[in-house]
């Protein structure tokens, strides 16, 4: 099975997560942003490059390393939060650093972005950027979120619990 090394960020501001959808394949869970490391590339370098390649933003915070997820995707079947478009499969096994990022105000509240070069190749991806509360019901079902990006969020919650909602 191959292997795919990736680095993914979990924007907060208050209680608030960023993610994205893919508005051309609706069928898709919300997402977080990150993806596939460069070769040479240290996992904390690829998240922070991946997060502005497909966001638009350069933000100037913290990258806290607080999860991994080591998921065997070409094991499992290809249905619900693991089904992928037919142009972007998901497989092989993937090696996950999930990092935090904390801001204490929002940059934009909803915004659309193209990540131009996707790893898998193919045309630019449109993404549709926006915030869920993570003590909101969408965001406590694993299910809601595409290829695994729900399961982090209990961990997320501890480290945001004591934080404010933000405006």
């Amino acid at each position: 099975m191959r292997l795919y090394y990736k680095a993914y960020v979990y924007l907060t501001c208050g209680t608030d997560l960023l993610v994205f959808d893919e508005p051309d394949t609706p069928y898709l869970g919300p997402q977080v942003p990150g993806g596939t490391i460069d070769p040479g590339e240290s996992f904390l370098h690829g998240a922070m490059r991946e997060f502005t390649e497909e966001t638009g933003l350069v933000i100037d915070a913290a990258f806290d390393h607080f999860s991994s997820q080591d998921i065997p995707f070409g094991a499992m079947p290809p249905v619900g939060q693991f089904r992928a478009p037919p142009n972007r499969p998901l497989k092989g096994r993937h090696i996950r650093r999930n990092y935090h990022v904390r801001l204490a105000e929002r940059p934009r509240d909803t915004w659309e972005h193209y990540e131009m070069f996707p790893s898998a190749g193919g045309d630019p991806i449109r993404c549709r950027f926006f915030w869920i509360d993570l003590f909101g019901e969408k965001a406590r079902d694993e299910e809601t979120f595409f290829a695994a990006f729900g399961a982090p969020l209990t961990d997320l919650r501890g480290r945001v619990a004591g934080v404010s909602r933000a405006a």
